[in-house]
C-alpha cells in the first residue's frame, strides 16, 4: 500500500505498519491451525464458538502491539465475558482513551471450526474515539484490506471504491445471523423477511468484518446487522467510509464505537435499506 509508510506514527513506529504486521502474522498463524483445533467451546449460544486459535491469535496481536506501544489500551474480543451488556461494559471503560486497539482474533470463528474459507483477523485503532486505522486481513485468500483516516482505503494495493446501484433492487446485500437468541437474531430475521424480496439477493456468510470490507471493496452494496460489537465493525466501518461509502445505525444515525446495530453501504441505498428496516419493525 502506498500511503502505508506515510500513516500516523508515534516514536517513529507507524500504526498502520504495525496493524498489518500484526494482522499478518495472526492470519499465516491461523491458516496452519485450520482443521486442527484442540478445543471447542460454547460462548453467548450455540452460534457463539471460540477455540484455543481464537485466544492465540489475540495474544499474539496484544504482544506485539503492546511490544510497539505499551501505553495504549487494548480492547479485544477474547478478554471480554459473553453477551451485549459485557461487551457494551467494556468497551465504555476504555472508549475515551487516547489510543485504543479493537481486535477481533477471528472474526467467524464458526466458519474456521467448519472450514469454511470466510473468516478473518480484524484489527482497528481509536485515537480519542474516532477510528483512524483499519485492517482486516482474509488469510485464506490473502487478501489485506487496509484504511487510514483521511488517506483512502486499499486491497491488493489498490484503492478501493464502494459500488454504484442506486438502489435495493439492483443490489447484492449482507447481514448475519447473530448469536443473542433472544433479542438480536429474531429482529434480524424480521429483516431478513423484509429485505429478501427488495433486492437483487442477499448473502449470509458469517463474517461482518469480512462483509464489511466487501461493501468498501464494491463486492456487496450494502450490510445490516443486529446486535454486533465494537471489535465486528471498528475496522469495517473505516474501510467503507475511506471508500466513499456510509456506515451508520438502524435508525439512520452516524457510525461511532458504541453502534451495535449497524448499516452499511455504497451511500446510494443507505436511506432506502434503513427506511425498509425500519418500516419492517426490524431496525432495534
Amino acid at each position: 500500500m502506498s500511503d502505508q509508510d506515510n500513516g500516523s506514527v508515534i516514536g517513529g513506529k507507524s500504526f498502520t505498519a504495525v496493524a498489518i504486521n500484526c494482522a499478518s502474522k495472526a492470519g499465516e498463524w491461523i491458516q496452519t491451525k485450520l482443521g486442527n483445533y484442540a478445543s471447542l467451546d460454547l460462548k453467548y449460544s450455540s452460534h457463539d464458538l471460540v477455540t484455543e486459535v481464537d485466544k492465540g491469535s489475540e495474544r499474539l496481536i496484544r504482544n506485539l502491539i503492546m511490544t510497539h506501544f505499551p501505553h495504549h489500551s487494548f480492547l479485544g474480543e477474547e478478554g471480554v465475558e459473553p453477551g451485549p451488556e459485557a461487551s457494551t461494559k467494556a468497551l465504555e471503560d476504555v472508549r475515551d482513551a487516547e489510543y485504543l486497539w479493537i481486535v477481533d482474533p477471528i472474526d467467524g470463528t464458526t466458519n474456521f471450526v467448519h472450514g469454511f474459507p470466510f473468516f478473518c483477523v480484524s484489527i482497528a485503532l481509536a485515537h480519542k474515539g474516532e477510528v483512524i486505522v483499519g485492517v482486516v486481513y482474509d488469510p485464506m485468500k490473502d487478501e489485506l484490506f487496509i484504511a487510514e483516516k483521511g488517506k483512502g482505503a486499499y486491497v491488493h494495493g489498490k484503492r478501493m471504491q464502494v459500488s454504484g446501484e442506486d438502489t435495493l433492487h439492483g443490489s447484492l446485500i449482507a447481514t448475519g445471523l447473530p448469536a443473542d437468541h433472544q433479542y438480536a437474531l429474531p429482529l434480524n430475521l424480521k429483516g431478513i423477511q423484509a429485505i429478501a424480496p427488495k433486492v437483487r439477493n442477499l448473502r449470509i456468510t458469517g463474517s461482518a468484518a469480512l462483509h464489511m470490507a466487501y461493501v468498501a471493496a464494491g463486492r456487496l452494496s450494502g450490510f445490516w446487522e443486529i446486535g454486533l460489537n465494537s471489535w465486528d465493525l471498528a475496522a469495517g466501518a473505516l474501510l467503507i467510509q475511506e471508500s466513499g461509502g456510509v456506515v451508520g445505525d438502524t435508525l439512520g444515525q452516524p457510525y461511532h464505537l458504541g453502534v451495535r446495530n449497524v448499516v452499511a453501504s455504497n451511500g446510494l441505498i443507505q436511506k432506502e435499506l434503513a427506511a425498509a428496516l425500519q418500516a419492517a419493525g426490524a431496525a432495534q
